[in-house]
């Protein structure tokens, strides 16, 4: 598959960074209220199996003086927090929890037991492990009864907006209006529809998704589908990446079991709720990748000064001009970031509008040395402990070419959603050089749609298998003209 031609001309106007259309951006009353009602309810549960693990402890372990035991209960809490036992979800059931605080509870008990030698209380460890777990799910029980008895009332509702004013969606509003203990509350649809006899108000279409969120103070967003294209619903939906709400959606054909399972899946009446992941876009999970990013990469750096050093003065000496080459790129929400290499060619003034090539005579004998083993890359690491840039993600083009790509390319834009990266999946699957664009760009908005810190592990992992093999083979990976990609250069 490849791109359609287009003609990149001699003269270069610079590409101005924009944010992306329609971008919802919630006002901080907002965001202050939106975390206030979901940390009030995590709270509860996390309250409730804080005691029922003191409660346990106390009546097993004869002496509470013992230094184990706060970091037994803060272990487990940690652990359920990570499993997204503390998020606020429409079904609450105990059936759904076991698995998650057998585990929660029997790592850290295996760990103590392992690692600091409490063999000879191994009964004990064992009483309350059992024990935590029979109380934490019991507690819960009563936590979540509450929960929905309190709902019923009135109280923990959430402004839900259902996108899509079809038979399926009417039916589904009719539902959470009979059933209020899942604490939807539906306020109105959304659909490219004349205003027609619903049984909520028709709030408009669905490319104003964005402006309704913020109006309408909106919690929670059910894509039920509609008259409008799947295409569009992705446009509009994206564009609302950072808006502070949950977004969920009706699977088409659910009632013939094409439902969607899994921890994401919320049942309602027996309408299966898929929430969209969109971890790439929430707070913890930037604050989780960002120290991840901060900590390997200044450790690299520091690992590998005396090989920067080297590089350096190889550099200098190879050729005249600076040692670093500084290029702007294109990353998070169309802003500039400049990029650092090792310069591996001789100064030229074409690099921002002219694709390189692996035999170009202006590459130097470091330079292509470098380029074999990607060690010209290595100062982009600076890059990602500023903060411009991160270990796994989209990789930045120029301005000049990302340009012509969002013209032609399907969702090119929507790639610059998160910091761009030193590798991405993209590139772990071969998709660099002579390689079509629009699979660069599906692959990499399907990495930040299904972002999670374990699949960017796995990427470095197989970024490292590709850079020894590409410096076993003695060969850079290739870099193409513009006409092998599908564009023609003038």
């Amino acid at each position: 598959m490849s791109i359609g031609a287009v003609t990149l001309g001699s003269e270069f106007t610079p590409w101005s960074p924009r944010e992306a259309n329609g971008q919802a951006t919630a006002d901080a009353g907002a965001v202050v209220a939106r975390l206030r009602h979901t940390a009030s309810r995590g709270s509860v549960v996390a309250g409730g199996d804080l005691m029922a693990l003191a409660i346990v402890l106390v009546w097993f372990v004869p002496d509470l003086r013992q230094w184990w035991l706060p970091a037994f209960a803060a272990a487990v809490l940690v652990l359920s927090a990570l499993r997204g036992n503390y998020q606020t979800r429409i079904t609450m059931s105990v059936a759904r929890d076991i698995g998650s605080v057998v585990t929660s509870i029997g790592v850290p008990l295996v760990v103590l037991a392992v690692l600091f030698r409490l063999g000879s209380q191994e009964r004990i460890l064992f009483e309350v492990g059992v024990a935590a777990a029979c109380a934490i799910c019991l507690v819960r029980t009563c936590v979540y009864a509450s929960i929905r008895g309190i709902r019923k009332r009135g109280a923990f509702g959430e402004r839900t907006l259902i996108v899509g004013a079809g038979q399926v969606a009417v039916h589904f509003a009719a539902t959470l209006d009979e059933h209020p203990e899942y604490g939807l509350r539906p306020i109105g649809f959304l659909d490219d529809v004349d205003d027609e006899e619903l049984s909520h108000p028709l709030l408009g279409r669905v490319d104003e998704l964005d402006a309704v969120l913020r109006d309408h103070k909106v919690d929670r967003v059910v894509l039920a589908f509609g008259v409008s294209r799947e295409t569009a619903l992705v446009d509009v939906l994206r564009a609302c990446d950072n808006a502070v709400v949950d977004i969920h959606v009706l699977p088409r054909f659910f009632e013939l079991g094409f439902g969607a399972v899994g921890d994401d899946v919320d049942v309602v009446w027996g309408y299966p709720l898929l929430r969209l992941r969109r971890d790439a876009m929430r707070l913890t999970p930037r604050i989780a990748k960002r120290l991840f990013d901060l900590c390997v990469a200044g450790l690299i750096l520091i690992l590998c000064s005396p090989v920067l050093c080297a590089l350096a003065l190889a550099v200098k000496v190879s050729s005249r001009g600076p040692v670093y080459f500084r290029q702007s790129r294109v990353g998070k929400g169309g802003k500039f970031v400049e990029v650092l290499k090792f310069r591996s060619m001789r100064v030229n003034s074409d690099s921002d509008v002219k694709w390189d090539v692996t035999d170009d005579s202006r590459v130097t004998h470091i330079g292509r040395f470098m380029r074999k083993t990607s060690l010209d890359e290595l100062p982009q690491l600076w890059n990602v402990v500023r903060g411009d840039m991160s270990l796994v993600g989209p990789r930045p083009e120029r301005p000049f070419f990302v340009e012509q790509f969002q013209q032609i390319v399907p969702h090119y834009q929507d790639r610059h959603r998160v910091p761009a990266g030193l590798t991405g999946l993209a590139q772990v699957n071969g998709l660099r050089g002579d390689t079509s664009i629009d699979e660069r760009a599906w692959f990499d908005n399907h990495y930040i749609d299904n972002w999670s810190m374990r699949h960017d592990l796995v990427i470095l992992a197989r970024t490292a298998g590709a850079v020894i093999r590409q410096a076993r083979a003695g060969r850079p990976v290739a870099v193409t003209e513009p006409e092998q990609l599908g564009v023609t250069a003038k």
